[in-house]
């Protein structure tokens, strides 16, 4: 039919006028609610992977990224925590392990507007990637579950089948964002003017600031002031967004740790 015929020819145009395009969007706080990492280690306890003390070591960790913010150290700090709880698990079951997340803690917490964000790039034919600190495993079964293009995430060594406790490379946090995207870029021939990227965080500020369309999505103070001085714009979905002054933030955290001790005590149970 030619009617359908020219349809298809507009469509092909569009999609061919966007190449050299993508989009990235990172993951906590920004495509779901809360942090993938934190679900992933519940259920790691939930398999008796690591011990109610290291998860409580784990917690604190967690407690003082959000009181304080984060630093370096703590990064690292968390980074190393991490390591050595993965020390001699298998990759396979880790990428089972990020199905089961997926389909019981993660696919509910998706932010509805930013899958939207996610999916309009997609229908006009530019390329979606996640990028996250989450363990690439878990970050390629998000990807894949919302039919994206693919994941840049934390890469751990392997050697046998088994994680050896080792990063190739880094945390892929802050900097190291940036820096997998431009390698991304080089290999696909993206052009950065014209892309986006999308974030929730102040650490993700050298992400944002390398693409031509830096949004801003469930911002933390900083990136909220920092997007507001460069003229960029804010997607907040959450309800009651003042929660972020020092009286609700510190209920937030009382919160977050009952919350943590809740989940990782219902998985207890009789330990040998």
């Amino acid at each position: 039919m030619p009617e359908e015929k020219n349809a298809a020819v507009v469509a092909d145009a569009q999609l061919q006028k966007h190449t050299g395009e993508a989009a990235f969007f990172d993951v906590d706080n920004t495509l779901m609610k809360g942090a993938s990492l934190f679900h992933v280690a519940r259920k790691m306890y939930e398999r008796k992977a690591f011990t109610l003390s290291q998860a409580a070591g784990f917690a604190w960790k967690q407690f003082k990224f959000v009181m304080r913010g984060e630093t370096l150290q703590d990064v690292h700090a968390v980074r190393d925590s991490a390591l050595t709880l993965a020390a001699g698990i298998s990759v396979e079951d880790i990428k089972a392990l990020g199905e089961e997340v997926y389909d019981e803690m993660i696919e509910s917490r998706i932010w509805p507007g930013t899958k939207a964000l996610a999916e309009q790039h997609l229908r006009v034919g530019r390329k979606v990637w996640l990028v996250t600190a989450t363990p690439v495993e878990v970050a390629t079964v998000i990807s894949t579950r919302l039919g994206l293009t693919g994941a840049l995430g934390t890469v751990g060594e392997v050697s046998d089948g088994m994680y050896t406790g080792k990063l190739v490379g880094d945390i892929l946090h802050g900097p190291a964002k940036a820096v997998a995207v431009q390698l991304v870029a080089e290999r696909e021939g993206l052009d950065l003017d014209h892309c986006w990227a999308y974030s929730d965080s102040a650490n993700d500020i050298p992400l944002l600031t390398m693409v031509g369309h830096p949004v801003v999505i469930n911002p933390d103070g900083k990136l909220r002031r920092h997007a507001r001085d460069n003229n960029w714009p804010v997607y907040d979905y959450r309800a009651g967004r003042r929660a972020a002054t020092l009286g609700l933030k510190a209920a937030t955290v009382g919160g977050a740790i009952y919350g943590l001790w809740r989940g990782f005590s219902r998985f207890r149970g009789p330990r040998p």
